[in-house]
């Protein structure tokens, strides 16, 4: 690690790899550059630990079929394994910006630009780090109750998730007697799981969807959707009291409103990527996942910067964000080995009531294993998923055997990648 003095501001410091965020992808990143000799691979995370939300989420499900572990489990397996491999992992740091320096970095055609530099501040005070390559697997974060422009005073007694699971798991924190759930999907199951394990009362789940959309992921939360009211195609309009929440009123269908008396609520779901870094970095963004635009072997727009995990599409499990990881380190070490950058190559784009696709940039140089897609709309049938470029079909193929859920989530092979004409338009998918 070299160290650049006598410049105003604080010195530089030059590592090979940094990573930005402890996750899962950041973590299995960094494991698998280090384990491969890419020299100094540092990871930097905001938090005072590393693992990222798996740390407060107390439920199983993680892990693998053979191996299941609760999420503070896994956290600490992938922790341990990166250190294991001689990664550096320093938490209580928070990385705020991008500059600039004249070290090379390779791109397409052979061309030169800078190295990437970041600046964070850490428990030191500011510092400044240029890498040879950066890794962002920030993740992604909830939307809150403001976000989503629920009008009302602001009580106390009102979380996302994670600041339940927080709350509850990391702290000890007590919450209120009654709480309602916003959402029916998996993550609000486990919202629901963590009220009753702080000992309090789940008086409803409510979501704007006709149906819950996802299957619980455990057998206790199947017995609490048998147990818990769950009121369907329900909008939460306005939240009631002053100092601390005293209900929430909402509307249902038919235009009828209600009052649900609880203290607290939780606001499930409607996750958006932890994206303000790469904007900052004048990354291109997907207009679909609003994380940053990348190709199969997740590359981004600026060269020297890969992007893996939930920053890139809001939100899949743990497992897969640690998979991204992993292939984003191999394409590290193609970097650090002499490969050059590719150029921006094909955008890839999804038809209504699809909402986004990752990857979502094509180049010849990338082909991944698979795509992930997310459904906006309820399908009554099997869904059949078409891809198009300049009107030509490319590829049709039926990913999923029965009706889908809204907010689901597809896969579809990459057979399709080597038809794509690297000079035509932007390929579209679309289902039906």
């Amino acid at each position: 690690m070299a160290v650049e003095r006598g410049a105003p501001g604080p010195p530089v410091r030059r590592v090979d790899v940094l990573v930005v965020g402890a996750g899962p992808a950041g973590l299995a990143a960094a494991a698998r550059l280090a384990a491969s000799g890419a020299g100094r691979v540092e990871v930097l995370e905001r938090e005072q630990e590393a693992g990222g939300v798996p740390r407060h989420c107390a439920h199983g499900g993680f892990g693998t079929r053979t191996h299941p572990l609760t999420g503070p489990a896994y956290a600490r397996l992938l922790t341990t394994a990166a250190e294991r491999a001689g990664a550096v992992i320093r938490t209580g740091v928070s990385v705020l910006d991008w500059g600039v320096t004249g070290a090379p970095a390779s791109v397409a055609g052979g061309v030169c630009a800078a190295a990437p530099v970041l600046t964070a501040v850490g428990p030191g005070g500011p510092e400044t780090v240029e890498a040879r390559a950066v890794v962002l697997a920030t993740g992604a974060r909830e939307r809150p109750r403001t976000a989503r422009l629920v009008p009302g005073t602001r009580p106390a007694g009102v979380y996302t998730t994670g600041e339940l699971q927080q709350s509850v798991h990391l702290f000890g924190q007590l919450i209120g007697t009654r709480a309602v759930v916003v959402g029916a999907e998996g993550v609000s199951y486990a919202a629901a799981d963590t009220v009753r394990a702080a000992g309090a009362e789940v008086v409803a789940l409510v979501t704007e969807q006709p149906r819950a959309h996802a299957p619980a992921f455990r057998v206790q939360s199947a017995r609490l959707r048998r147990r818990v009211p769950l009121l369907t195609d329900t909008t939460v309009t306005e939240l009631l009291g002053h100092g601390r929440l005293s209900g929430v009123r909402v509307r249902h269908r038919d235009g009828r409103t209600t009052v649900l008396a609880c203290d607290t609520v939780v606001f499930t779901g409607d996750f958006v990527p932890e994206h303000e870094l790469a904007r900052r970095g004048a990354l291109v963004l997907d207009p679909g996942t609003r994380g940053p635009a990348v190709d199969g072997a997740l590359h981004t727009s600026r060269p020297g910067v890969f992007a893996a995990g939930n920053v890139l599409h809001a939100v899949e499990p743990a497992g897969t964000a640690a998979r991204e990881g992993a292939r984003a380190a191999r394409a590290v070490l193609d970097l650090l080995a002499g490969s050059a950058w590719p150029g921006p190559g094909v955008p890839l784009t999804v038809e209504a009531p699809l909402r986004w696709i990752a990857p979502n940039r094509l180049t010849p140089e990338a082909r991944p294993g698979r795509y992930v897609l997310r459904d906006d709309a309820l399908s009554p049938r099997p869904a059949v998923v078409r891809v198009h470029q300049d009107g030509r079909l490319l590829h049709r193929e039926r990913p999923w055997p029965q009706a889908l859920s809204p907010h689901h989530p597809l896969t579809i092979t990459a057979r399709w990648h080597d038809r794509v004409d690297p000079a035509g338009g932007e390929v579209r998918v679309s289902r039906g």
